[in-house]
């Protein structure tokens, strides 16, 4: 099986054969996989790129074309040349000044199609050419976690399945925007798959993924692709939305986690951070953002020693990899003869501070470590951020909900946090914000699962809306997320009318959220109420599940769905009624893939590696997702209305 990291730069290739002497456009998702897998923008620049730009230009199509200096373009889409990436390319070629273009796209554009509407765009004489993408644009986070960029805004539906049980969903009753975006993801599936050279078995819990899983089973390029193949794979999709608590919560000691979680987003994109270089430079500013000097990021692709760091931040506890980031800073100094006093113990952020400080004005030693340099200082930022002292906070306050909902009823845990919501004018460092609130309101009903109504339950949700309303029309500015979520751009326009609006919405996807899970037998509870001698705990879904599939005794899956491809399949299961046949299962394969639908998070990922590799040595396992996860994130994602928008062709 090939390892994800060389599919990656397997997938640019094609880009890189055709750079030379070009200017290339890429779409936000593919900037991403370029930046995680493909080596970074310097690999177009050194295969002969002029430049490097974003589709849609940001400083408008006829400038950006004019800026070109060059008659030849190169364009690299995560999805298919439709809708607004369609017009974006469109919007550069109809100024005229390329007269030679490629696209590089995913497919779904039949025959010579997208040739000739870029040579119309391009109008006379212009020449053109369309390479139908063999691996997708893939975000390689370690060797067995990656994530398909284009399909982030993708979020299983929150409740439940509708009427007519767990069986009834097909891609037809999707709306519009989702049924495109499925299509696209299958087909960015088949592809990787095809790619890996597999033959695989699909399996599905929840109602999109039973919908992907299906797709991926019958589509007839899948079939043809599953005759040839001589591996064997089995992929199991799981919607998030069956454990949020996963998603919001704070169990996981990870440093990577935090990193992702406390740092700012590096613009333009969905998982990579900024890091503060200032440290490194001679300059002295109070100015938190420092917008002088770019930022550094996580992502490495070109750097073996920052890679390995990364990796263990990922894999190990956060004290394990904090002494890692001391270990390779400490063998980089070594190797550049820098006065370095290696001291045992516990590792400050202080004391990886004062390590940094002696590559400073060393040249050659910048350069030459300079991505395990951005590793550590991002760490260094994270341990010092005031939000890491919340991360306990939230831990102690989940532990305490998990209590609580075993000995009392969910009004009653409403009413302990409404003494918690505080205006923006009271609150004190230490107390939640707005955000928190919404994260902790999250855990809470993901975990209770199904909640007896009443009157009772209204009111305490009432009370708590009010105040969350309140508390949201108080803000002196509101977040980026909280813009997001009420529609508002600023604290004038942000009436109590839309906070309550706003508010309203949200607890009806929070019911949805409690009902995520009632029609399942086996795993319809995360949350194990405890006894005299044990606390009450959270059991996480992804745990129950993978238990399940690596159970020696290898019992008939209860909520673990088979998909069917074919005739034959259907058949076997008809007669399995008769006679002993083996129905497929998931554990029968050498290779397990886990995918979740709507983003997992790196504890997650984790705790699969950990419990494939104790419960069935033997077997490999690769997790795929659509995002990387940090509680915000999960909030994002499901309060705001910016998901996959309907693809109109052109």
């Amino acid at each position: 099986m090939a390892a994800l990291p060389r599919l990656c730069r397997q997938a640019w290739e094609p880009v890189l054969a055709r750079a030379r002497g070009a200017v290339v456009f890429l779409d936000a998702a593919a900037a991403e996989a370029l930046h995680w897998g493909g080596g970074g923008a310097g690999e177009l620049l050194a295969a002969g790129a002029l430049a490097v730009k974003p589709l849609p230009p940001s400083e408008g199509a006829a400038a950006a074309a004019a800026a070109a200096a060059s008659p030849r373009a190169v364009f690299v889409l995560s999805g298919p040349l439709r809708g607004w990436a369609a017009a974006a390319v469109r919007a550069v070629l109809e100024t005229g000044s390329v007269r030679c273009c490629a696209l590089l796209c995913a497919g779904e554009a039949e025959g010579g199609e997208p040739e000739e509407s870029l040579r119309r765009w391009m109008g006379p004489g212009g020449r053109a050419e369309a390479v139908l993408r063999g691996a997708p644009l893939l975000v390689p986070l370690t060797a067995e976690l990656g994530l398909l960029p284009a399909s982030a805004g993708i979020v299983p539906p929150a409740g439940g399945p509708r009427q007519g049980g767990p069986g009834e969903p097909g891609l037809g009753a999707l709306p519009g925007e989702l049924r495109a975006a499925v299509r696209v993801l299958v087909g960015e599936l088949d592809a990787l798959l095809g790619a890996m050279g597999l033959r695989e078995e699909c399996f599905a819990l929840g109602s999109l993924s039973r919908v992907l899983a299906a797709e991926l089973a019958s589509c007839a390029p899948a079939r043809n692709r599953r005759r040839m193949a001589t591996h064997r794979a089995a992929v199991v999709f799981v919607d998030r939305t069956l454990d949020l608590a996963g998603a919001v919560g704070h169990h996981g000691d990870n440093l990577a986690e935090k990193i992702l979680s406390v740092l700012p987003k590096l613009p333009g994109h969905k998982t990579d951070v900024m890091v503060n270089m200032v440290e490194l430079t001679a300059l002295q500013t109070p100015d938190e953002a420092c917008s002088i000097i770019a930022p550094g990021c996580l992502a490495q692709p070109n750097d073996p020693a920052a890679k390995a760091l990364w990796e263990s931040f990922m894999n190990l506890k956060q004290k394990e990899a904090v002494m890692e980031a001391r270990r390779h800073l400490v063998e980089a100094a070594s190797r550049e003869n820098l006065p370095i006093k290696m001291s045992m113990g516990r590792v400050t952020p202080e004391q990886l501070s004062s390590y940094i400080q002696l590559f400073k004005n060393n040249l050659k030693a910048l350069e030459n470590h300079c991505g395990l340099l951005q590793l550590v200082l991002a760490t260094v930022q994270t341990l010092k951020h005031p939000q890491i002292s919340k991360w306990d906070n939230f831990l102690a306050f989940e532990r305490l909900l998990l209590q609580s909902i075993g000995e009392s009823e969910m009004p009653n845990v409403l009413n302990q946090l409404l003494t918690m919501i505080k205006p923006y004018n009271e609150r004190m460092p230490d107390d939640y914000t707005c955000e928190d609130f919404l994260v902790l309101l999250v855990y809470m009903y993901s975990v209770v699962g199904e909640i007896k109504g009443g009157k009772e339950l209204d009111k305490a949700e009432e009370e708590v809306k009010k105040a969350l309303a309140k508390a949201i029309c108080d803000e002196a500015a509101p977040s980026p997320l909280l813009q997001k979520i009420t529609g508002c751009d600023s604290a004038q326009n942000l009436t109590s009318q839309k906070a309550t609006d706003a508010v309203d919405k949200i607890f009806k996807t929070l019911r949805d959220i409690s009902r995520a899970r009632m029609h399942m037998k086996q795993f319809n509870s995360i949350h194990n109420p405890g006894s005299n001698t044990h606390q009450a705990s959270y059991k996480p879904l992804l745990k129950q599940v993978v238990e399940e599939i690596c159970n020696p005794d290898r019992p008939d899956p209860v909520d673990i769905e088979h998909m069917s491809s074919g005739l034959t399949d259907l058949l076997k299961t008809g007669f399995s009624m008769f006679m002993k046949v083996n129905r497929p299962h998931p554990g029968d394969h050498p290779l397990l893939i886990i995918f979740m639908v709507g983003g997992v998070t790196v504890s997650e990922v984790k705790m699969v590696k950990d419990l494939v590799a104790t419960r069935k040595p033997g077997t490999q396992v690769l997790v795929l997702s659509t995002a990387l996860l940090t509680p915000l994130d999960a909030v994002e994602l499901l309060f705001t209305t910016d998901h996959p928008q309907p693809d109109t062709d052109i």
